[in-house]
């Protein structure tokens, strides 16, 4: 029987398309190979066909999987970084307790007073957030990319570390303990049915206790379906030069 399953995650949204009652197929085509929304995919009725149908259940599936499953500590170990976590104990915790997420308590800030460069101009780290799969699937281009790009303007980057159950106001402790300019999260946002692998960069200036949401400067949807990481380091990288000349980050920046 193992041999007669089918992995549906693999079928293209774009290749799922029902001609039915179409009078230019070809017109649609192109409509589909621009969006991966499920335009075009038939119905029965009210109801999906059964490809469709299974397509939209497997990504129900990743989408609730990226949220609870935990990042390995051998994609850690591959990143090459420091671990640290949250007040949170599991997965459970950071959703049901977000204000747990946002607490770095004292033997976990003690690891990076003691493994941290002091004082740099960007502070980079990466949390698991809502989905932990955007950890492996987007860090190994996304982080060298803003590394490089940065050094070679002469801009100081901390240690990179990784953050266990993170919500992104982490950075309004990690910022100040480690008396970074500008701190730039770069998290796992939450999953939805085009991809479980997607992250965002919260960047903030001089982030504190007491900063407003509307202070962090955000880049979203970095995954191969949205804008892809090698892109979205260099976009971040601009921001970054921006944000450090004119010292101010958020809604702020544009003012």
């Amino acid at each position: 029987m193992s041999g007669n399953k089918k992995d549906f995650t693999n079928i293209r949204i774009q290749d799922m398309i029902d001609t039915d009652g179409i009078e230019n197929v070809e017109i649609l085509r192109k409509a589909k190979e621009t969006t991966p929304a499920r335009i075009g995919i038939g119905h029965i009725g009210a109801r999906y066909k059964t490809t469709p149908m299974l397509r939209f259940v497997a990504d129900q599936a990743a989408a609730s999987d990226a949220v609870f499953t935990e990042v390995s500590k051998e994609v850690i170990k591959r990143l090459g970084v420091i671990e640290i976590k949250t007040k949170c104990k599991n997965k459970n915790d950071m959703i049901t307790r977000p204000d747990w997420g946002r607490i770095i308590e004292e033997d976990q800030q003690q690891i990076l007073r003691d493994k941290c460069i002091p004082n740099p101009q960007v502070q980079i780290y990466f949390g698991d957030g809502l989905s932990s799969p955007s950890i492996e699937a987007n860090i190994p281009d996304l982080f060298p990319t803003i590394k490089k790009g940065l050094e070679h303007e002469g801009v100081s980057i901390g240690t990179p570390f990784f953050v266990r159950y993170c919500r992104v106001n982490t950075a309004r402790t990690i910022a100040p303990l480690l008396g970074a300019e500008v701190a730039c999260v770069l998290i796992g946002e939450r999953p939805g049915l085009i991809t479980a692998e997607s992250m965002s960069a919260y960047i903030a200036y001089k982030p504190h206790i007491d900063m407003q949401e509307s202070e962090y400067t955000v880049v979203s949807n970095i995954s191969r379906y949205g804008m892809p990481p090698v892109e979205a380091g260099e976009h971040i990288v601009d921001l970054i030069l921006e944000i450090l000349a004119k010292k101010k980050s958020g809604v702020n920046l544009k003012g």
